[in-house]
């Protein structure tokens, strides 16, 4: 998601190094709000609105005693940022009976097979029983794409090939599935065909619904439609009543910024979004948390429902993590560290929820770039080490022998050991800023815990 909201993380910044006057310091902000929301495609007049609203309460609100107005200004950014977003609500995930049906709804190519099977992985890490069901019959491959992320995913499949009426599909789908004992029934639909109108397409979903009574149905949504995304989720909307949305590749485009801006503006209900390519990158759309992280302030509360998802007790790794800033890091706690955090997906994603990591991680830096088959390397790598390399990683730099030694131990190159060492040193360097942040980052809890 680094391409949403860009610039706002970096804007933070630069209005807490600032030494100008305070009025000063808030017009200078505001105008990069300006630039970082119309790059992500947000309508200009919402960012001219928000930035006025803003800007009132920034110099017409008085802090409580013992805050000041710098941090009580970023206290009024957050509030309002997640009022356009959405507001404070946060979505019910969990269903409140058994089974629960979902029908997916959506343009062709919003990502809706994907998405089934992103939620079937959500509530089955949950402890869910969970199916999924294809009633694409238009789209080639559809079927046997469900079929093969459901397996991925560990969920019950319902499908039957060469037939034709969705409506009888799902019907049976979710008659069989609730049989095998399925509490969540996710109903994969067809998006817009190109045989045929957009009322073909509605009348389908029509009587997709009539047939199976979905307990809610949920629109998928591309980020990468931005601001027109408000236009199509009513338009579907008028047709089958809309119970919340999702909107997938939120990694990928600026306008996703656009898309949640839009959406949340017409009163639906963002549910999910999808964060990745992966299996498991989607995650329930809270706006205060995705507010923080946006800003810097990381999201503890997705961090903590993703671990207990893959239960990862979260004081372990508050724990680590204290260590790591009291003692500093080697190798030892980066492989037990990449032991744990591999479970939840990529390390600068988790690491990017953390509080204080959020802040200090460079948009662009090794943790970035990490991924499984690296992961593996990595662990081959540090298995290799001399117990004296554990504990100080510098000497394999200084020392070219034990660069090749280890690479030759490990099976890997020089270039995996070096790479591996570079992620040591940014890891480093982010806890030396961390360190430098910390007193910063206190003060702003005490002013406004909310935010964390």
């Amino acid at each position: 998601m680094s391409s949403v909201f860009s610039g706002l993380k970096e804007a933070i910044k630069k209005y807490f190094s600032s030494t100008s006057p305070y009025e000063q310091s808030v017009d200078e902000f505001i105008k990069d709000l300006q630039r970082a929301l119309i790059r992500s495609d947000v309508n200009v007049k919402l960012v001219l609105e928000l930035s006025n609203r803003i800007k009132k309460r920034a110099l017409e609100e008085k802090p409580p005693q013992g805050i000041s107005r710098r941090d009580w200004f970023v206290k009024i950014v957050y509030e309002e940022l997640v009022a356009v977003l959405g507001g404070e609500e946060e979505p019910e995930v969990i269903p409140k009976k058994k089974p629960y049906v979902i029908m997916l709804i959506g343009v062709q190519g919003s990502g809706k097979t994907t998405t089934a099977a992103k939620l079937a992985w959500y509530y089955k890490t949950r402890r869910m029983k969970v199916g999924v069901i294809a009633a694409d019959t238009y789209r080639a491959g559809a079927y046997a794409q469900l079929k093969q992320l459901s397996e991925k995913v560990g969920a019950l499949f319902y499908g039957e090939e060469g037939e034709t009426d969705p409506a009888k599909i799902s019907k049976n789908g979710v008659r069989e599935l609730a049989k095998l004992g399925a509490d969540v029934i996710i109903i994969d639909t067809a998006g817009r065909h190109g045989y045929g109108s957009e009322a073909d397409l509605i009348d389908e979903m029509k009587k997709i619904a009539e047939a199976v009574k979905p307990d809610e149905v949920v629109m998928v949504l591309d980020a990468s439609v931005g601001q027109k995304a408000a236009e199509i989720a009513k338009r579907f909307h008028e047709a089958t009543p809309i119970g919340s949305i999702v909107i997938s590749k939120m990694d990928g485009t600026a306008k996703g910024g656009g898309a949640l801006s839009a959406v949340a503006m017409t009163g639906a209900k963002i549910k999910f979004i999808g964060t990745g390519e992966g299996i498991d990158e989607i995650e329930p759309f809270r706006p205060k948390s995705f507010v923080s992280r946006i800003l810097g302030f990381g999201d503890i509360e997705g961090l903590i429902e993703r671990m207990k998802a893959l239960e990862i007790e979260e004081g372990d790794l508050e724990k680590q993590a204290e260590e790591m800033l009291v003692k500093g890091v080697n190798m030892r706690l980066i492989y037990k560290q990449i032991r744990q955090i591999r479970k939840m997906g990529p390390l600068s994603k988790v690491l990017k929820m953390v509080p204080g990591l959020s802040m200090t991680l460079p948009e662009d830096s090794e943790l970035e770039k990490v991924g499984e088959e690296k992961f593996d390397r990595w662990l081959a790598i540090i298995n290799s080490m001399t117990y004296e390399e554990l504990e100080k990683p510098e000497l394999i730099e200084r020392e070219k022998n034990r660069l090749r030694r280890i690479a030759i131990g490990s099976g890997t190159s020089t270039d995996d050991v070096r790479e591996l060492l570079a992620y040591y040193q940014s890891t480093k360097r982010m806890l030396k800023q961390l360190k430098r942040k910390r007193s910063l980052l206190k003060k702003l809890e005490k002013g406004e815990g909310e935010l964390f």
